[in-house]
């Protein structure tokens, strides 16, 4: 309340790095050609998976990116000509991809450029409720605090442009897999209104949804940091630490009993403790984005199973389950079958050579022909990310000296050597981190984690709804109990009770039975 514009709509993305790091690559930002990076070090030769996990956990990761952050439309913007080799199949001939939209705000001269963040980066189920007052009021039915539903299922969009996709707070790169994600928590939002509801019979419909939308948004916070986190990052002490960030380092059953213990963070974790900016505005980093950019998550083919029986029903590639035939697919096999189908199969492993072929060669719904890993590269190096042995030094590891070290992979390292020249400063930051030997059981680059890790604890300091406000006055004492004594799994089961024998009682986002 005190510093309305933080965390706004149109407001700057930060920098987890010092600002004079970050001057986007002007000279160098083809050198060597994103699109080399992608063909010869991130193109997936054979599907590498990541066992531990079900594709779930890639959906969930993109319906919590649509939250945080998004670059908006660049439509306007010009556009950047990346060289291709004289043997490259890309369909074109050419490679251009727009750059990214300018900050309107930005004065140019003595300081780096800057970047706006298109939606609220606060963890308010912005993807489910929208950015703006307009499209909240377009989602919502207007009675009960509810969201609009039809039989279960999400409205389709009104705009032809977007046929075939459905009405929430934000669908870019819409697929089925978003699509169950954004049902099952826009089902959530309305069974809490029916929670609420009982319990206060004289609310209106403006006091039951704002409330409802604040149990939804923290119950989505609490299952990314106590089961999502830990199950990508498997870990003995990131699980605690990541338990200790909800819970604090006393058991989670005193605070569900006693609530918040002390004034600090200790004893029962951050969120109840006092509210901290640590002196500087909240808001999400061009570096955050660059360690979420984990798209070999997402597999090129899909079995698609009979919940009932098991059995394989269907197999489908990537295209015609996305963009426009997203609603097709799921009415053809139901969204029972579909949430039990990705929550059988396993994602991808975030490593090189394992970047999804169907979004290196995509055309979105607007009929832009990309290739995402060669946007992936080319962003960083536009926005300023540092380059790979940059990034690291600036988190204080030390660099690395010889491509030998890179990756545990030989073959890898002299792919890298050659891209880059033999100049090993000019590895990617990307590169880097995808061919970095990863603590074990983590599912991806301790490189990454120092940003990660720093900003999953920010996002909670910073939010009076998870720490000062982050009471049984404002949630009331129902909500507060459902957002402590539910996880993935129970909302699935809530709306899909059919499924409630597969789901793996240890973490929903592991490999089902």
């Amino acid at each position: 309340p005190n510093n309305p514009l933080m965390g706004k709509t149109g407001t700057r993305f930060g920098r987890n790095m010092p600002i004079e790091a970050t001057w986007p690559e002007e000279q160098s930002m083809l050198d060597p050609s994103p699109r080399a990076v992608s063909t010869q070090l991130l193109n997936r030769d054979t599907f590498k998976p990541a066992t531990t996990l079900n594709v779930l956990a890639a959906c969930w990761l993109q319906f919590q990116n649509h939250d945080w952050f998004s670059h908006g439309d660049n439509s306007e913007t010009e556009f950047i000509a990346v060289p291709l080799d004289d043997d490259d199949s890309w369909s074109d001939g050419a490679m251009q991809v727009r750059r990214t939209s300018p900050d309107s705000t930005y004065a140019g001269g003595k300081v780096p450029p800057t970047y706006v963040n298109k939606v609220t980066p606060w963890w308010d189920g912005s993807q489910l409720y929208g950015s703006t007052e307009e499209r909240n009021r377009e989602l919502r039915s207007g009675e009960d605090g509810k969201l609009k539903m039809n039989d279960g299922r999400l409205p389709e969009e009104t705009k032809p442009e977007l046929q075939g996709v459905d009405l929430t707070g934000f669908s870019d790169n819409y697929w089925a897999g978003l699509s169950v994600m954004h049902t099952l928590f826009a089902n959530e939002h309305n069974a809490i209104c029916d929670m609420l509801g009982s319990n206060n019979p004289g609310w209106d419909d403006e006091q039951l949804f704002l409330t409802a939308r604040l149990i939804n948004a923290a119950l989505i916070a609490k299952i990314h940091t106590v089961e999502w986190t830990p199950g990508i990052l498997a870990h003995k002490a990131l699980q605690i630490g990541m338990n200790a960030n909800w819970y604090g380092v006393l058991p989670k059953w005193v605070k569900q009993r006693f609530g918040h213990i002390g004034s600090g963070e200790l004893l029962s974790g951050i969120v109840g403790s006092p509210l901290d900016h640590h002196t500087a505005p909240y808001s999400i980093t061009s570096e955050f984005v660059s360690v979420y950019r984990m798209h070999p998550l997402i597999p090129d083919d899909y079995q698609i199973r009979s919940h009932e029986s098991g059995e394989v029903i269907a197999e489908t590639d990537f295209d015609p389950i996305q963009g426009h035939d997203t609603r097709k697919a799921i009415d053809q096999h139901g969204m029972t079958d579909w949430i039990y189908s990705l929550g059988r199969a396993h994602p991808g492993a975030i490593t090189l050579h394992n970047h999804p072929n169907a979004l290196r060669n995509h055309v979105r719904l607007n009929g832009d022909h990309l290739d995402i890993a060669t946007i992936d590269i080319l962003r960083d190096r536009e926005r300023g990310v540092p380059r790979y042995n940059d990034f690291r030094e600036k988190l204080r590891k030390r660099r690395i000296d010889k491509f030998e070290d890179l990756t545990p992979n030989p073959e890898w390292n002299e792919q890298i050597r050659e891209v880059y020249g033999g100049d090993i400063d000019k590895v990617d930051a990307q590169v880097g981190m995808l061919g970095e030997q990863p603590p074990p059981g983590f599912g991806f680059s301790d490189t990454a984690f120092r940003i990660f890790i720093l900003m999953a604890s920010r996002r909670l300091k910073s939010d009076r709804f998870f720490t000062a406000d982050y009471t049984p006055e404002v949630y009331t004492p129902e909500g507060i109990d459902w957002v402590e004594s539910n996880v993935f799994g129970d909302v699935v089961r809530r709306h899909h009770p059919g499924l409630a024998g597969a789901i793996n009682p240890d973490n929903g986002f592991a490999p089902w039975k």
